[in-house]
């Protein structure tokens, strides 16, 4: 079904083309991309008389995407007229949501067997972050995970990840072993010479604590590079 254009106002639409109601009725896979962000957006822009699905057209258009809304600062996403701060606001508080489903636990707590399995569950929170966020995954003894913690947000160095910061959350939990993960964003998960420096430092130091380390992932934009598969651990 085609979507009104720019000249009506959402409440004066057919019941079965209104964002809401479609999906009450329908359910949301019902609904294109620009429906369902306006229903975040809530309202259009009263100046121009567009509507909230052409607002959320504009912005959809005007970035690329969801994944490319995620990415643009408060800031940005002003610039287009009829956002403000509130809007924006939203927006990046249901991308944000988004992501947290997607990694969300299933079952008590999830079974890492493979550098695989931590690519799939950090992607969707890590590929596409602005700056490098370096993560310590506390694990039990059957290799569930427990928690992750951040450690440090910034460039990677020996001087900012520091043995004591990594492993007081796993001393703290009682964690039987760690894995670390952390993002490149340029894109390519490639270690850096600092990478490989910091993962031997941190092994050498579970290794004095009794607490394994399984492995090191960097995680890219839809790669990702296990530090154990590179025969590195």
């Amino acid at each position: 079904m085609a979507e009104r254009g720019y000249s009506e106002p959402i409440k004066t639409w057919p019941e079965d083309e209104r964002p809401r109601e479609r999906l009450i009725k329908h359910g949301a896979g019902a609904l294109s991309d620009a429906q369902l962000l306006a229903i975040v957006l809530r309202s259009g822009d009263a100046g121009s008389k567009r509507s909230a699905v052409d607002l959320a057209r504009t912005l959809l258009g005007r970035f690329g995407g969801f994944r490319a809304l995620d990415r643009a600062s408060v800031s940005e996403l002003c610039e287009v007229k009829g956002i403000g701060p509130a809007k924006a606001a939203e927006v990046m508080a249901a991308l944000e949501i988004g992501k947290r489903f997607a990694r969300e636990e299933k079952g008590p707590r999830t079974m890492i067997r493979t550098s695989s399995d931590v690519a799939k569950f950090y992607f969707p929170t890590m590929r596409d972050l602005k700056k490098e966020v370096f993560k310590c995954v506390l694990l039990d003894g059957k290799n569930r995970m427990m928690k992750d913690v951040t450690i440090s947000e910034g460039s990677l160095s020996a001087s900012v990840v520091h043995p004591r910061e990594v492993f007081n959350p796993a001393v703290r939990e009682s964690a039987a072993a760690v894995l670390f993960v952390h993002n490149h964003p340029s894109g390519d998960p490639t270690p850096s010479e600092e990478d490989i420096a910091v993962t031997k430092q941190l092994v050498e130091a579970g290794k004095i604590l009794g607490i394994r380390v399984l492995d090191h992932v960097i995680i890219g934009d839809g790669r990702s590079v296990s530090f154990v598969e590179l025969g590195m651990m």
